[in-house]
């Protein structure tokens, strides 16, 4: 709208570079604001339509074929004009300057609606949409937006060209977009999941019985209960149970406890018990 954009604030002064713009205005009074807009390339130049244009008397709506608002402007427009006798108009640059004075009275019906549109001639090559009647060849991001920036409806024709456009959304979302969305949130649950069944299978293996507690249970016992009085070593403290074919169990106990090594070593160590055994009687 010319209200909020002819507000003093800093980005006033700078060149605004478009493809399309619809601009608004109603009633602003007291108003006495330049604006410039700029095409994306020197090989662009802007069309403007008014699709609505009652201004009062007072009111002049200046328009100039350069970045500034000084020389002869291209156009006067005020309360004899209207939008039927102006037509499409053209800059032979690629700037547009509008410079809007209005004075301190005016009515709500008072105001335009102008449709700026940067569009490429012919003979240059167009790689973007190309309407109909002048061969224009305009940004693809005007194309299907709801406004005629072709001034012959090609660009929001009821045809193919916007039927595909609207199928390329799912859900209000183009398709691309509507993929990355599906992706990420597939991507959170999933490792919502993971970290749900590592904590699951933490707690399971913390619950086992006996788990975490069996060095708990051979520290506390006691060199009382694995030894007697006199040092050697309970019986069935330190048992193995073997079970042999036929269901046959033995008992057999471990380390030197039935055969201690002598100075020799364990197989020498039987013979020399014999002969001192055999001295002693």
């Amino acid at each position: 709208s010319m209200q909020s954009l002819c507000k003093n604030h800093f980005l006033q002064q700078l060149y605004r570079k478009i493809d399309g713009a619809v601009l608004w205005s109603q009633n602003e009074r007291n108003l006495d604001c330049v604006i410039t807009f700029q095409t994306h390339s020197i090989l662009q130049r802007f069309m403007l339509r008014f699709d609505f244009l009652q201004l009062d008397c007072n009111d002049h709506l200046y328009i100039y074929d350069g970045a500034h608002a000084v020389g002869t402007y291209k156009f006067d427009l005020s309360c004899k004009n209207t939008k039927q006798n102006l037509g499409a108009m053209f800059t032979r640059t690629n700037y547009v300057t509008l410079k809007y004075v209005t004075d301190a009275w005016g009515t709500d019906s008072n105001g335009f609606k102008l449709v700026i549109t940067a569009v490429k001639d012919p003979k240059h090559t167009c790689t973007e949409f190309r309407c109909n009647l002048r061969e224009f060849c305009i940004s693809t991001d005007l194309v299907c937006d709801g406004v005629n920036h072709c001034a012959d409806g090609s660009d929001e024709s009821s045809n193919t060209l916007c039927q595909n456009n609207e199928t390329g959304t799912i859900l209000g979302l183009e398709v691309t977009w509507f993929v990355v969305v599906v992706i990420s949130t597939l991507l959170v649950l999933l490792v919502l999941i993971v970290a749900v069944s590592i904590c699951i299978c933490r707690r399971g293996w913390n619950a086992r019985p006996g788990n975490g507690t069996a060095q708990q249970q051979n520290a506390s016992y006691s060199l009382q209960q694995m030894y007697g009085s006199n040092g050697a070593m309970k019986q069935g403290a330190s048992m193995t149970t073997l079970t042999g074919a036929g269901g046959v169990t033995a008992t057999v106990q471990q380390g030197n406890w039935c055969h201690p090594a002598g100075p020799l070593g364990f197989r020498l160590s039987t013979p020399a018990r014999a002969r001192l055994y055999c001295q002693a009687k």
